[in-house]
């Protein structure tokens, strides 16, 4: 079974508690450059000086990761960031307004995650990943020696989430720009501590966001220097049931081939209908009528259903039957959340045409952890992005 254990955390201290939103990020790798740049500007202790030296799609430079490792050296010194005297989880709770407009809050746990080998059933991936170059976060861990951006994992324990109702002591709260109330509380009593790691070690652990971090987390483990503290990683642990998962889309940009030759290929796929220019509730009909759509360049939208027989084995996921539909054909994909911000890609020639997808069910997540599957690389994009900065996990302390 996986072991979830407490850690003596670090934090910014309490006299900057009140600045957090200025002091907090979202992960690295969402961020674009400007959102570096924003988020560097909004204040000097902002944690992307020390999680993003490097700007995105920038050429990495080993002086920005050793400048890294002596800023946050600086931030010890002068008080910027303190560490608990003692080990703890820290609860973290959600509050936001879902994409169907409701109103929610959902919570889940930071602790250390012991990592396992890459065939384990203890802690597993559930899609498979995309190629990246994880230079920089291997770069950057050996320079400061800490764990900066939490891995999220989804736990199959039945009762993590009774178990975590109960407040702890407020360490910070921040509402982000999408409105997301973002709120951590310490839990250092004993046998509150023992409750936790006892349950979220009795049930495997699918990671749900951070697979590159995690085996990032695993080289690092193995490399000669690496101290005891690296043989797990920061996780933020949360239950495996609907009402404490937000699930988004990730939608597909395609470079290549020419639009013409992806629509032949999906209309052979799926049944078409035109929607004429995209209509403004398309999500919403996409969920109703069962289909994806393609974006053309020119703006207009065309419903894709896909045929019965067309797809024989293949699971019950857009992305596994887009990625039947167009094998063999050279497709070349980029991936993006956020309906406006494919609109926006296309319509700076980004793209020859995007095609939207819908959220996975609970119920293939619940599949994908129960029989170790996985599902195509980029399906899944959970939601609201857990926090950078709120709990770091310094390995030599």
């Amino acid at each position: 079974m996986p072991e979830f254990l407490p850690f003596r955390a670090t934090r910014h201290a309490p006299a900057w508690v009140s600045h957090a939103a200025d002091l907090w990020a979202p992960p690295y790798d969402v961020l674009s450059t400007a959102d570096r740049e924003r988020l560097a500007a909004a204040h000097e202790h902002n944690i992307v000086h020390v999680d993003v030296p490097v700007p995105p799609g920038a050429v990495p430079r080993p002086e920005a990761y050793a400048a890294a490792a002596a800023r946050l050296a600086a931030w010890r010194t002068h008080g910027v960031l303190v560490t608990d005297a003692a080990a703890s989880y820290t609860i973290v709770r959600t509050s936001f307004v879902d994409a169907e407009g409701r109103a929610r809050t959902t919570v889940g746990v930071m602790g250390a995650l012991r990592i396992e080998a890459p065939d384990s059933t203890e802690v597993r991936p559930h899609e498979r990943t995309t190629p990246k170059d994880s230079t920089d976060r291997l770069d950057l861990t050996r320079a400061t020696r800490a764990q900066l951006s939490p891995v999220w994992g989804l736990s199959s324990a039945r009762g993590l989430t009774d178990l975590l109702v109960a407040p702890g002591q407020l360490v910070g709260e921040a509402t982000d720009a999408d409105g997301v109330l973002h709120r951590y509380e310490r839990v250092d009593d004993a046998a509150r501590l023992a409750q936790i790691a006892r349950l979220a070690g009795s049930a495997p652990v699918v990671i749900a966001d951070g697979h590159h971090r995690y085996a990032v987390s695993r080289h690092y483990r193995d490399e000669p220097d690496a101290p005891p503290a690296a043989r797990s990683v920061l996780t933020h642990l949360g239950e495996l049931v609907e009402d404490q998962l937000a699930v988004a889309a990730i939608h597909r940009l395609f470079t290549a081939p020419d639009a013409a030759t992806l629509e032949t290929a999906l209309r052979a796929a799926c049944e078409p209908r035109e929607m004429g220019p995209m209509p403004a509730d398309v999500i919403a009909r996409m969920s109703r009528e069962g289909c994806m759509v393609m974006l053309r360049a020119d703006g207009t939208a065309l419903g894709l259903t896909p045929r019965s027989g067309a797809f024989p084995g293949v699971r019950d996921l857009d992305s596994a039957r887009l990625e039947h539909a167009l094998a063999g054909v050279g497709a070349e994909a980029a991936y993006q959340h956020g309906l406006d911000r494919v609109r926006a890609r296309l319509a700076r020639g980004e793209a020859v045409a995007a095609v939207l997808i819908r959220p996975v069910g609970i119920g293939e997540i619940l599949r994908t952890a129960r029989e170790g599957a996985l599902m195509p690389p980029k399906s899944t994009f959970f939601a609201p992005k857990l926090r950078t900065g709120p709990v770091l996990r310094l390995l030599d302390d």
